[in-house]
């Protein structure tokens, strides 16, 4: 590899405050993780990368060993530093039901396999200071206090002051959602059309009727909203502004104020889904802005593992006192032992979720890439988020759908996200897979719409 592309690789790499062997180190790896750097490549002799960045050979000797300790380069003795990806950083990250290692590739649910080192590490560290907590008597109330000031602090770090007491630790979204409408009762609730199918069950299931409004890849439709918000006038909505479940569409700040204005003046308790937030695939993303007044969910289901059944409220203290007083409380809290582990990976998650995003960043761009160019769908591109939202322009979803299946791939059609049956041409594509499962899922839907 020459010096120029090397640099041109790392990019701005020097981090203020970081030691330089340190930043070295981590701009590599980013790189590796990025596709800037490809694996199997050699890098200059050490005095030659000296050169070229600008730094002494001692600093490129240290974040070298720095990389060989952690896997990341390999050096043989009279020859170039080779990188490599080590092991634990190719962690799949498709369940193996996504992979087309078994029957089919199962494309339902979008969902992560959980990062395994990361895990079982963070598993262990919890399993060694859990000594205390099993003192006492295992009732999870409305979360470990430990747990809470995490999540709140988090919250206040990006711009929304929040105290622990603030925050209702429960066992997911779909439980924090359950917890709400049961409190609240709401006889209407409002709903994007399409959204997340397990949240219209839980609506459903509360005994609410549902009011929708349109969201397309394009954003949302405002006099729908404010008729859906009307018509749900003391009940409440449920939305998801960033990087919208399927749609991928991400909320502007002006839209959010329009939505903040609405539904005070209709007298609606905004419930807000940020399952989806942390997965912002954009090259140079900004800090979204929250929706003001709104009740905030979330949980690391999508971020991490589905099957780390963490999740929480944010809402006013008042709000959460009541919420900890419902009966369904405990039944839909988290167990202690499982805040502990996400206590260990919360803590900390930028190592998981840089690789997560990376690696979703170019299975998106891969997928997109395949299915470009095809008059028989339209999609756009989204910011962030799991998946593609195709619309067809001839079949009907449940043919495809149905044709697909023949093909060893299942897939959900639009009317499974639409509160009101509609949205027949649509598809939900998720790009979670590895390269070569998305280009057998390519191929089948191409056969699909063909057949």
């Amino acid at each position: 590899m020459s010096d120029d592309r090397l640099a041109g690789a790392l990019g701005e790499w020097r981090r203020p405050g970081v030691p330089l062997s340190e930043a070295l180190a981590g701009a590599v790896r980013e790189a590796v993780l990025d596709g800037r750097l490809r694996t199997g490549s050699s890098l200059p002799a050490e005095r030659r990368l000296a050169t070229a960045l600008g730094i002494s050979r001692g600093t490129v000797t240290a974040a070298l060993a720095r990389l060989r300790d952690g896997g990341w380069v390999r050096t043989h003795h009279g020859s170039a530093s080779t990188v490599r990806l080590p092991a634990e950083a190719a962690e799949r990250i498709a369940p193996i039901s996504a992979t087309g290692e078994t029957h089919s590739i199962d494309l339902r649910r979008a969902v992560p396999a959980a990062p395994q080192a990361a895990y079982l590490a963070a598993t262990r560290r919890a399993m060694e200071r859990v000594a205390p907590l099993l003192a006492q008597d295992g009732e999870p109330g409305a979360g470990l206090p430990e747990f809470r000031a995490l999540i709140a602090e988090r919250y206040t770090r990006e711009g929304l002051p929040t105290r622990p007491e603030q925050i209702l630790v429960t066992s997911g979204t779909r439980a924090a959602l359950a917890l709400l409408c049961a409190q609240l009762r709401p006889r209407v609730a409002a709903v994007e059309i399409p959204t997340f199918f397990d949240a219209l069950n839980v609506l459903r299931g509360g005994g609410a009727r549902l009011a929708g409004c349109r969201v397309t890849t394009d954003g949302w439709d405002l006099d729908q909203l404010d008729d859906a918000l009307r018509a749900a006038h003391g009940g409440l909505a449920y939305l998801v502004p960033d990087f919208q479940n399927p749609t991928g569409a991400l909320m502007t700040a002006r839209t959010r104020r329009t939505v903040a204005a609405l539904a005070a003046r209709h007298g609606v308790v905004l419930v807000v889904d940020e399952t989806m937030r942390d997965l912002d695939l954009r090259e140079n993303p900004g800090p979204e802005p929250r929706i003001r007044d709104a009740v905030l969910i979330g949980s690391a289901s999508k971020a991490v593992w589905g099957g780390l059944r963490v999740g929480w409220i944010r809402g006013p203290a008042r709000l959460i006192g009541e919420l900890t007083g419902n009966p369904l409380c405990a039944p839909l809290s988290a167990a202690p032992m499982q805040q502990m582990v996400a206590i260990e990976l919360l803590g900390d998650p930028d190592p998981v979720l840089d690789r997560r995003r990376a690696e979703l960043r170019r299975q998106r761009d891969r997928l997109s890439g395949l299915l470009a160019g095809d008059d028989r769908w339209h999609f756009a591109v989204p910011p962030g988020g799991l998946s593609l939202w195709l619309r067809l322009t001839g079949t009907r979803a449940d043919t495809v759908v149905e044709r697909a299946r023949t093909h060893r791939l299942d897939l959900s059609a639009g009317p499974r996200f639409a509160a009101d049956g509609t949205l027949t041409h649509h598809l939900r594509v998720p790009y979670t897979p590895p390269s070569a499962a998305l280009d057998h899922i390519a191929a089948a839907l191409d056969k699909a719409c063909r057949d």
